[in-house]
């Protein structure tokens, strides 16, 4: 009778640490979900500004029209990228498509308020400030979320990967989770070089 129930024990004590390695697992997966939530939130706020900032350059950049529809073309790859990763948040291809397609975006928008400064009406213009500064501080803000969700995801792949919890990952089809990373090509991480 006592091997039985020791043998009962050891049967209720490994499932309570499945159950508790499990939960934890799920708290993991869900902070790194609502960690990127936080930023679809702001590169939805991002993209709510764009088309104020295009309709004001418009009028002054009559001839930079491709310049502008760039931004128009950048600004739905990048709406349509995020609503694939929202979809499914730390799934590597939704991440990298919305990592590129973010880059692109920058990389259009950096040449629109290139183009402005060749316009003094268009730089001085109270509309185009707000919109810099507003933009300027989704920016920050992007950038912060990006941080707490690639921490969330570290956490949770750490989790994940660890002894026992591996097996318990594996068992219930934990994947690993892909992190948000900047797609500029190593040359523009570089700090510019100034020399007097």
């Amino acid at each position: 009778m006592i091997p039985i129930l020791v043998f009962l024990g050891l049967i209720l004590v490994l499932i309570i640490v499945v159950v508790g390695l499990y939960n934890n697992l799920v708290t993991l997966r869900n902070r790194f979900k609502n960690a990127f939530a936080q930023i679809d939130v702001q590169l939805k706020r991002r993209y709510d500004l764009i088309p104020n900032l295009v309709e004001t350059a418009k009028g002054y950049m009559k001839h930079e029209r491709e310049a502008l529809e760039a931004v128009v073309r950048a600004r739905s790859s990048a709406m349509n990228a995020s609503d694939r990763a929202a979809k499914a948040p730390g799934e590597p291809a939704a991440m990298q498509g919305l990592a590129s397609a973010e880059g692109a975006l920058s990389g259009a928008l950096g040449r629109i308020f290139a183009l402005a400064e060749s316009y003094p009406d268009l730089k001085a213009n109270q509309n185009m400030l707000a919109l810099q500064e507003e933009l300027t501080s989704t920016e920050n803000r992007i950038a912060f979320a990006r941080q707490a969700f690639n921490d969330a995801v570290t956490s949770y792949n750490i989790g994940r990967e660890k002894f026992p919890n591996n097996i318990v990952a594996n068992m219930f089809n934990f994947a690993p989770a892909e992190l948000l990373e900047s797609t500029e090509a190593p040359e523009e991480r570089k700090a510019p070089r100034v020399s007097f």
